[in-house]
């Protein structure tokens, strides 16, 4: 690690329990627009299926659930996303550890934020978890222009660092979007091993392999 200048992590399930984070959300959904149901643990399962741990648009969750659930009286479409702006930042729930990893990292490198979504979520769950001012630069995929796992959105942290690829690292959940992506650059990596699986045929080789953020203190 003596190389290694900066350490840039990706936000959603990494440094914030998107896990936790939509199942709080989802029971507030749920209790909001389902109270008149007696169960409804299946309809929790099904939307957190139907959301694919966070991959799937959101307007077209909402489209899907408009169909699909047992709606009393069926909202409009721009009623949820309202509803799910609201909602899920205040939902926003940190990873066992986070606070004590980041502190850890900023005493020792320079540090950054690159995460994939829309300005106004992303920055809300950031700012709700209180950590927008520990990172020396952070990157939301909108204002950026551009998302992972396009290497150019890494390539511009690191411009606004003034560091090369190999003096960085980079540790996040998804193995394409969070270690193929910074590897192609020439970044090393660390994967959280969350909700996604390792995918065949990737090249990169993470330095490291974590299930708890706790572990990361005896590496870095």
């Amino acid at each position: 690690m003596e190389s290694i200048k900066a350490i840039l992590f990706d936000l959603d399930n990494t440094l914030l329990d998107r896990t936790a984070t939509f199942d709080v959300f989802t029971r507030a959904f749920l209790k909001n627009y389902f109270g008149h149901l007696d169960a409804v643990d299946e309809l929790h399962k099904r939307i957190v299926e139907l959301d694919q741990d966070g991959y799937k648009d959101k307007t077209k969750l909402f489209e899907e659930l408009m169909l699909e659930l047992p709606w009393k009286q069926r909202p409009v479409a721009a009623e949820l996303m309202d509803f799910y702006r609201a909602e899920y930042v205040k939902s926003a729930s940190p990873m066992n550890h986070a606070g004590e990893i980041i502190a850890h990292v900023r005493s020792r490198y320079k540090t950054g934020l690159i995460t994939n979504g829309r300005n106004e979520i992303q920055y809300g769950k950031i700012d709700r978890l209180g950590i927008r001012h520990d990172f020396d630069v952070i990157l939301v995929s909108e204002e950026a222009g551009v998302k992972k796992p396009d290497p150019s959105i890494f390539a511009m942290a690191l411009n606004k660092l003034g560091l090369s690829p190999e003096q960085c690292l980079f540790i996040g959940d998804h193995p394409v979007n969070d270690i193929e992506a910074p590897h192609m650059l020439g970044m090393k990596t660390i994967w959280v091993k969350v909700n996604q699986p390792w995918r065949d045929g990737l090249t990169a080789q993470p330095i490291a392999t974590v299930e708890r953020l706790s572990e990361l203190l005896d590496i870095i």
